[in-house]
């Protein structure tokens, strides 16, 4: 007696099975589905790579969640008799936007005011990336990079702003072209007037 076919793995089925056969699917055979769905050929030209390239494109853009914060870290914690603001701006940003799977890009800018540890400069971003490359919303986002830097300095206050430009509302939907999210996140300190003041002035001073 002949063995049966496998089934073919480039394909999923629509009827009742399709829960499982998507969670035993590869990554290619989703986006290859998916592509069937919208009426194209996968087996065109230009189409052939795709599925492999969008998996390769996806798990790079959401790689922060198999981040290890200690590894990232890697002891970048110092001593230092600093206690005035500590400001890195102008970090680039790019995620995705959980609703819709589109991108989401601007800059985040982070500062603290320090208690007795500095963590080194260099880390700040690598944290901001770590939240970033997540399916996130921008509200969230701005919170985590806070909370965390709160928890890993200890410091007297941190402050985070995000402004940031949302394809799902420049291709989509409301289609406004020039509409910027601002979102803040302050803790500590940063809830005085006066240090919220003082870091919101230092945003906009640039070299002259």
């Amino acid at each position: 007696m002949s063995k049966p076919t496998a089934p073919d793995k480039k394909s999923l089925p629509s009827n009742g099975s399709a829960a499982g056969a998507i969670a035993a699917a590869s990554p290619e055979a989703l986006v290859r589905q998916l592509l069937l769905r919208l009426g194209e050929d996968p087996e065109r030209e230009g189409l052939q790579r795709t599925p492999e390239r969008v998996a390769k494109a996806l798990a790079y853009l959401t790689s922060g969640y198999q981040a290890d914060l200690g590894k990232l870290l890697h002891g970048a914690l110092f001593s230092v008799a600093y206690d005035e603001m500590v400001i890195v701006r102008d970090i680039e940003i790019f995620s995705l936007c959980e609703h819709h799977l589109l991108p989401f890009y601007g800059h985040c800018h982070v500062a603290y005011i320090p208690n007795g540890k500095v963590i080194g400069l260099s880390k700040i971003p690598r944290i901001v990336d770590m939240f970033a490359r997540r399916l996130q919303v921008q509200e969230r986002l701005t919170t985590q990079i806070a909370e965390t830097l709160r928890e890993l300095v200890h410091p007297q206050g941190v402050g985070v702003v995000i402004e940031a430009r949302h394809l799902c509302m420049r291709m989509r939907g409301v289609e406004k072209q020039h509409s910027d999210a601002v979102t803040s996140a302050m803790l500590g300190t940063f809830r005085q007037q006066e240090t919220r003041n003082e870091f919101l002035s230092l945003l906009h001073k640039r070299p002259s």
